[in-house]
C-alpha cells in the first residue's frame, strides 16, 4: 500500500541530512518508526548492546508487514568543536 519495494532506501548524512534517491520516495509512516532509532545507530554502540546487535524495525502498520533494516555504511569523525 505504501509502494516501496525490497532495496528501497534512504540515507542520513552529516548526522542529520536525510536525501531520498531522486524519483523515488519514503513511507512518511514506516520513516517515523526508524526515526528515534538513528541517532544510536550512528554511535559505536558497546558490543553487548542490544542496539548494536538488531538493525531491523517493523512499519507501524501491520497490514503493510514491511520490514526495513538500518545498516551502517560509512563512519565519519566530527570534531566537537563542530557540534551545537
Amino acid at each position: 500500500m505504501c509502494g516501496l519495494a525490497v532495496g528501497d532506501f534512504f540515507e542520513v548524512s552529516e548526522s542529520s541530512r536525510v536525501t531520498i534517491p531522486p524519483g523515488k520516495h519514503f513511507c512518511l509512516y514506516a520513516l517515523s518508526a526508524v526515526l528515534p532509532l538513528l541517532p544510536a545507530k550512528q554511535r559505536q554502540l558497546p558490543v553487548g548492546d542490544w542496539l548494536e546487535q538488531d538493525s531491523l524495525v517493523a512499519c507501524p502498520d501491520p497490514d503493510e508487514r514491511l520490514i526495513m533494516r538500518i545498516e551502517r555504511i560509512g563512519q565519519r569523525v566530527i570534531p566537537t568543536s563542530q557540534l551545537t
